[in-house]
């Protein structure tokens, strides 16, 4: 390297070491999980559902009864009550019941898919983005309509 070089690389590196390195304003978490449900939406792809075969509704439970334990329980409970208890930034979450006779997904199974694809932004995670494939949604989707809503009695919605 030849001395004039050296000289610039030295006056680059005490300049940038001079430059004010204030922290940066952290993002809005609530607006940056917006963002981030708002692009799962726009990926998510309701027609893959019509390409998902099972070999027996059995099957597609089943693998949905290991989705579920393993990815909705912690918050939905064992039995999609929406008592799971699981705690996020000191809050208790307190996800709906899937039990629940006026449940908005209860016919509509597109939409279950969808927002188990996107999440929200009260907390739920974007599945579909973050290690879900359609299959499993698929299969938990149908879990929650197929089992729990069939062998747990349905809830009367709260008296108003």
């Amino acid at each position: 390297m030849t001395r004039p070089s050296m000289c610039l690389l030295a006056a680059a590196v005490a300049t940038a070491a001079c430059q004010s390195h204030e922290p940066q304003q952290a993002a809005d978490p609530l607006a940056a999980r917006a963002d981030t449900v708002m692009a799962a939406a726009q990926v998510f792809d309701s027609t893959v559902f019509d390409t998902i075969t099972w070999e027996s509704p059995a099957k597609a439970t089943e693998r949905g009864s290991v989705v579920f334990t393993i990815s909705c329980a912690k918050c939905h409970g064992s039995t999609g009550r929406g008592d799971g208890g699981f705690i996020l930034n000191g809050d208790t979450l307190r996800p709906p019941s899937f039990l629940r006779k006026d449940w908005r997904f209860a016919d509509d199974p597109i939409g279950l898919r969808r927002q188990i694809f996107t999440g929200n932004v009260a907390g739920m995670p974007y599945w579909g983005l973050v290690g879900l494939k359609y299959r499993d949604i698929d299969a938990v989707a149908r879990f929650i309509t197929e089992f729990l809503r069939t062998n747990y009695a349905l809830e009367e919605p709260p008296a108003t």
